[in-house]
């Protein structure tokens, strides 16, 4: 089992900044991935970065060059530092954490970007 926490949303202007932060516990050496994702209003969830055990990274197109995903393993924590905030970055983001075949989730932070 994996427990996942996420923290670090909250109100921003338009671009602006924010850094959110997911704390992992329970089965650490398992995750093989983990990542971000996010869930607008009335839209599907949708994956957003993912960062590998071996450090690779890959992003949406919607926030390449604005959003860069990062880990600290020392104490697993994976964060989502995010510039240039746009009003349709606002959403429920989640942590996600793939471990032994199953997909673990946070209980999501909520960002609004708005002025």
């Amino acid at each position: 089992q994996v427990h996942l926490v996420e923290s670090g949303g909250g109100l921003v202007q338009p671009g602006g900044s924010l850094r959110l932060s997911c704390a992992a516990s329970g089965s650490i050496s398992s995750i093989l991935v983990r990542g971000w994702y996010r869930q607008a209003p009335g839209k599907q969830r949708e994956v957003i970065a993912i960062i590998t055990n071996d450090g690779i990274t890959d992003y949406a197109d919607s926030v390449k060059g604005r959003f860069t995903i990062s880990r600290d393993n020392a104490k697993n924590t994976v964060d989502l530092q995010m510039n240039s905030l746009k009003p349709e970055d606002t959403a429920v983001y989640y942590c996600n954490a793939v471990a032994s075949l199953r997909s673990y989730w946070g209980q999501g932070t909520q960002v609004t970007v708005s002025s």
